[in-house]
């Protein structure tokens, strides 16, 4: 990796966009970050570490507030590591809750959709197969007896036969 990172550089490979990375800076998440002498922004790797971490955080929902306050502890020293360590036991344990629920969650989520499973197969093999088609009454001839022919020149009906 590169000794120092542009702005557009960090946003590309965290995801973030560099509007999020400023806001991250001023809202005290990451420390003041190197400046070029032209004032842009440089990124060492330790931010990028850290960036990472933070990214962590996020991901696992920890409120803004509360990754406020660790890394305003962590930007004290070592003299707070008792104090970071029992805000992430604290967070962890919110996270594990948080994943026993959504295990639940999920599994009343596939037992729902095992019922309805169930129920579509049993229609379908509940539903008799299309009766055959018989063609309408209105649909036969109305005669069953041919037509008689007309007679023809020195024929009447009776002698036809």
């Amino acid at each position: 990796m590169a000794s120092h990172l542009t702005i557009s550089e960090v946003a590309e490979r965290t995801g973030l966009t560099a509007h999020t990375l400023r806001y991250y800076e001023r809202a005290g998440l990451i420390a003041p970050v190197h400046r070029a002498p032209g004032g842009q922004r440089r990124y060492a790797a330790s931010d990028m570490e850290w960036i990472g971490f933070l990214l962590r955080l996020r991901e696992t929902r920890m409120p803004i507030g509360q990754m406020q306050a660790f890394a305003r502890l962590r930007g004290e020293g070592n003299a707070t590591v008792p104090e970071r360590r029992q805000l992430l036991e604290q967070h962890l344990a919110d996270v594990l809750a948080m994943i026993e629920s959504m295990q639940r969650s999920a599994g009343a989520l596939q037992d729902k959709i095992a019922h309805y499973r169930a129920l579509e197969t049993r229609s379908l093999a509940a539903v008799p197969p299309p009766p055959e088609r018989k063609p309408r009454a209105s649909s036969l001839p109305q005669t069953s007896r041919p037509r008689p022919l007309p007679a023809g020149p020195g024929q009447t009906a009776r002698n036809r036969r």
